[in-house]
């Protein structure tokens, strides 16, 4: 009887399993098959893309010792700090090309961030000196540009190679924001005296300047 009685509970157990399984084996079908639903009825998004532009570039040419203009159509941000970091970007890529005229390693990574600060103006004076006047859209500003540390360490020595590196950057940024009147430069987000042991880092340059510069420039500090 006890023989009898096992065997019919393990039959029962046996029956139990399989229903179970075949219950989860369900389940879980119907799980796949809802999210496979989800998947596809959720609708695809593209990815952002800035609209393409037209940009100049003041690109240097180590033989003439000169800065020259060329206008390339990129994709440009609407943020003129992100524009500014584009352009420059693609300034730095063309420098680091296989037969570039000024060949500088690093490309686009060597330009970490580009601040857009207003230009510091004289303290107002008069009956209510404390009320800060309103900067117009137009109003010159000062761009900040964070250059990384490994550009600055492997960026060719010599007056000359400095020099055209420094220039090329202000005249572009002056070419495609013309808020921009000044630049100062960091590397890796600190003050530094020079580039590469020449070109002076810790001064203030003025873009109108340096746009002007197409001609040869050899000896000349910027």
């Amino acid at each position: 009887m006890t023989r009898r009685y096992l065997t019919v509970l393990f039959l029962i157990l046996m029956f139990a399993s399989a229903v179970m399984g075949g219950l989860l084996w369900h389940l879980r079908n119907r799980a796949h098959q809802r999210l496979l639903t989800g998947q596809e009825s959720t609708p695809t998004q593209a990815p952002a893309v800035a609209p393409v532009e037209q940009a100049t570039l003041f690109v240097a040419n180590d033989a003439e010792d000169s800065l020259e203009p060329r206008t390339l159509t990129l994709p440009l941000p609407a943020s003129p700090p992100e524009r500014a970091r584009a352009v420059l970007g693609k300034l730095f890529d063309l420098y680091a090309a296989q037969g570039s005229t000024h060949p500088v390693p690093g490309g686009a990574a060597s330009i970490k961030q580009v601040f857009l600060l207003p230009v510091s103006r004289p303290q107002a004076s008069g009956p209510n000196p404390a009320k800060a006047p309103v900067e117009p859209k137009d109003a010159p500003q000062l761009a900040v540009v964070n250059l990384s540390g490994s550009f600055a360490f492997t960026h060719p020595s010599g007056i000359e190679a400095e020099t055209l590196t420094m220039i090329s950057i202000c005249a572009t940024l002056h070419a495609n924001l013309p808020s921009v009147a000044q630049v100062r430069f960091l590397v890796d987000g600190q003050t530094r005296n020079t580039l590469a042991g020449h070109a002076d880092l810790s001064r203030t340059y003025l873009t109108a300047d340096a746009a002007a510069t197409t001609i040869p420039i050899s000896g000349a500090k910027p």
